[in-house]
């Protein structure tokens, strides 16, 4: 199967899969997830497999990027989801999913024979990174063999940046640190690797401009909107994405969280052209996957 993106809405870049399908109903997401759920004010959340996530999209007539995030060197705990179920479960769904993957950079040479294999065993697109979940910058020279292999094989790498609800109101905020996700520290990693294709995702709070400067100077360099309804989007966002960066900026919802039904119906309010919109939805995201 292939997806037909001139029978798409729109192409969510940023959603989450928080649950195997071998899990039992006993299991919970834990006191993070709880916490996540009411930074987000998103009520009771369901956590998805990637069925669940198929079916989701596919009702909705959307195609969705979707992984988990490999955080081992801080939480000592493996993905679960593994990048492994993700990639075969999508691989079943790929008439609407695009499977991303994580490896946690600390993994070193381990990290990069993986995520070698889960491109060319498992067909993953792209890959996650958190630098606040993961505890790195991302211009840190011990993840660069990393991103070498994501450009040789015309890999995606998205960047969580500016403030994150992982942690968000626990003590000490779960002990993540907010300095790492800068997303100026991203501008080494476009410039080093001119062939890697980058999104950095989310409105950046509290280095919005930061982040415009980035793409703006960085033709490898994307943004999407996920992780925030667009009628809190800083004001300086929404003008650049109306021009200067129109053919960049990208839609993400960042579900379950946010699902899209919200974020569609503040976008629609949000000041974006009319022009615009259908680049943000879908044409936008179509041209850097590749899909037509």
């Amino acid at each position: 199967m292939t997806i037909d993106v001139a029978g798409l809405a729109a192409i969510d870049v940023h959603t989450h899969v928080q649950l195997s399908v071998a899990d039992g109903p006993e299991e919970t997401g834990g006191e993070g997830f709880t916490a996540m759920a009411k930074y987000f004010k998103a009520g009771e959340v369901t956590r998805f497999t990637v069925p669940m996530l198929a079916d989701y999209y596919r009702s909705r007539n959307m195609a969705a990027v979707t992984f988990t995030v490999d955080s081992v060197h801080l939480t000592g705990n493996e993905p679960h989801p593994s990048n492994e179920e993700i990639a075969e479960q999508a691989a079943e769904h790929s008439d609407v999913l695009i499977p991303f993957a994580s490896v946690d950079p600390h993994r070193g040479a381990a990290g990069v024979r993986q995520a070698r294999r889960l491109i060319t065993e498992y067909g993953v697109r792209g890959f996650k990174f958190h630098p606040t979940s993961q505890g790195f910058f991302p211009d840190d020279r011990m993840a660069y063999p990393l991103y070498e292999v994501l450009a040789e094989h015309g890999m995606v790498a998205l960047f969580h940046t500016g403030q994150t609800g992982a942690g968000a109101g626990r003590p000490g905020g779960g002990g993540l640190r907010l300095k790492y996700s800068n997303p100026l520290a991203v501008d080494d990693v476009a410039a080093d690797h001119p062939d890697l294709k980058i999104i950095l995702a989310h409105p950046s709070f509290p280095w919005q401009d930061e982040a415009l400067s980035v793409a703006m100077h960085k033709p490898n360099v994307h943004i999407d909107l996920s992780g925030w309804s667009p009628k809190y989007f800083p004001p300086q966002l929404v003008q650049y994405a109306n021009t200067l960066l129109r053919d960049k900026v990208l839609f993400g919802s960042d579900f379950p969280m946010i699902t899209p039904e919200r974020w569609l119906a503040d976008f629609a309010k949000a000041g974006f052209r009319d022009e615009v919109r259908p680049k943000i939805l879908k044409d936008n995201a179509a041209r850097l996957f590749g899909l037509g």
